[in-house]
């Protein structure tokens, strides 16, 4: 009659057979009587509200940041005044009309309208994937959040303030470094999520002799 494991109950009204018991597949996401195998249905990467609000707070606050940041230097400190920190670290009054770090310095059109285009890609990517990792909504709204504070004063003012300054490197304010803590979330959070899940121990495959 076969081996005991792979015995079952027969059904009502089964005729009994002379052809060999098959034996059954056992598979993850089966039945506990390895019958029959519950279907498998996609999760939606979608955002969901609960995301939408998440960005939008962080996006809020990283705008706030920058903002009173660059207010408080622009009013306590004349153009080109330099206060020294610690070491290489000052904090310097300077004007930027390009991107993060003085790109693009003598192109604010193309800049504004760069920014737009970025932003609207953001925007659309996290409507289809913001529930692909925890961290997505944090990742873009600092993104977006750092994105949108230096459009509004390009918009406003034709340039934004800088500050930061670590002298062998660019000036920079907290809008530009919300945006590449933004950039190196997001790219660690995509290839968290694409990662594979790893097969349990203990739970691999027999081996047949």
């Amino acid at each position: 009659m076969g081996h005991s494991l792979h015995r079952g109950q027969a059904e009502a009204g089964a005729r009994l057979s002379s052809d060999p018991i098959r034996k059954q597949e056992f598979r993850p996401g089966s039945r506990t009587d390895g019958l029959a195998p519950i279907s498998v249905v996609a999760r939606s990467l979608a955002a969901s509200p609960r995301h939408w609000v998440a960005l939008g707070a962080i996006a809020v606050a990283a705008v706030f940041a920058d903002q009173l940041t660059k207010h408080v230097v622009a009013s306590r400190l004349g153009l080109e005044d330099d206060i020294s920190v610690l070491g290489p670290f000052s904090i310097h009054h300077v004007q930027n009309s390009g991107i993060a770090f003085g790109l693009f310095a003598q192109a604010t059109g193309f800049v504004i309208l760069l920014t737009l285009v970025a932003v609207g890609w953001m925007l659309v990517f996290f409507y289809r994937s913001g529930a692909r990792h925890p961290l997505l909504p944090v990742a873009v709204g600092l993104l977006i959040g750092g994105s949108v504070s230096n459009l509004a004063d390009r918009v406003r003012l034709g340039h934004v303030t800088d500050f930061l300054d670590l002298r062998y490197w660019p000036a920079f304010n907290l809008a530009d470094s919300f945006i590449v803590i933004g950039v190196a979330i997001l790219l660690g959070a995509l290839v968290a999520a694409d990662r594979g899940p790893r097969r349990p121990r203990g739970l691999d495959p027999v081996r047949r002799t």
